[in-house]
């Protein structure tokens, strides 16, 4: 059985899809690609496919990853095509690898999001981002299933600042008015502390109020370096087992051979 991960992008409008939305334009994907994929036991079937930490909806996405199994062994790259070439414009499949390594999932430790904060002047959002990652704790509440949940908002947070806003065609919502840009990194702790809490911790420390909705996209996710202050790309180490497999199996090749001339 052959594993193949994959790194997809919610973008544009398609940013408000569900979770639940995905999976079933994923699921889609895979009949018309006619990908051999390998089922679940019982009495009712499913494709064997492992989703890691989804982005909430109603935000975009450039790092979601999830692990598919095969039945029959397959190019990652050409899989990738067909599976992309299945989706909508917007839910992009734009990495394949195929997975030399266990725990995915155990390497997402880490997010960095992109905050885009129309109507708001950098100035101001430089002041108020100073003044959440010099508080020693932000708590914050969030409505749940269960209640209303207070926690702190600031300990997740491993790096939050402003940086230069682009309007262009890339933008998410180019405009002409004030428009400050956060850059966040925010550790995946339990419970989650998700980019709408660092914005409601913005509020409570600096009175920082967007007019309106902050446009949120989730650049990279991955094991956070403590040292750097990084988040480290999670498929790294299954790209350089691919890398090295060819080599392995020369290696193992000469030495059978040298042991048979023996």
């Amino acid at each position: 059985m052959q594993r193949v991960r994959l790194r997809y992008t919610k973008r544009g409008r398609l940013r408000f899809t569900s979770h639940r939305d995905f999976q079933r334009a994923f699921e889609r994907a895979l009949r018309r690609a006619a990908v051999p994929m390998a089922y679940s036991a019982g009495f009712t079937p499913h494709p064997k496919v492992s989703y890691a930490n989804a982005a909430p909806t109603g935000t975009g996405s450039e790092a979601e990853y999830l692990e598919i199994a095969l039945t029959e062994t397959r190019d990652p790259e050409r899989l990738r095509e067909l599976l992309d070439e299945s989706m909508p414009s917007g839910l992009d499949i734009i990495e394949a690898v195929e997975a030399r390594t266990s725990g995915l999932a155990d390497r997402l430790t880490a997010s960095v999001w992109e905050l885009r904060l129309d109507g708001v002047e950098p100035a101001g959002a430089e002041r108020a981002v100073a003044a959440f990652m010099a508080a020693e704790t932000v708590e914050v509440s969030r409505k749940t299933k269960n209640g209303v949940r207070t926690f702190d908002a600031r300990s997740a947070v491993a790096g939050l600042e402003t940086v230069p806003g682009t309007h262009g065609p890339q933008a998410d919502r180019p405009s002409d008015q004030a428009c400050a840009i956060l850059r966040l990194v925010v550790r995946h702790v339990t419970p989650a502390v998700r980019p709408d809490d660092v914005l409601s911790g913005l509020r409570a420390v600096a009175d920082l109020a967007p007019p309106v909705a902050a446009a949120v996209t989730r650049l990279a996710q991955g094991l956070f370096d403590e040292e750097t202050g990084t988040v480290t790309d999670p498929l790294a180490p299954d790209r350089e087992a691919v890398a090295a497999a060819p080599a392995d199996r020369t290696g193992a090749a000469e030495t059978a051979a040298a042991k048979a001339s023996a």
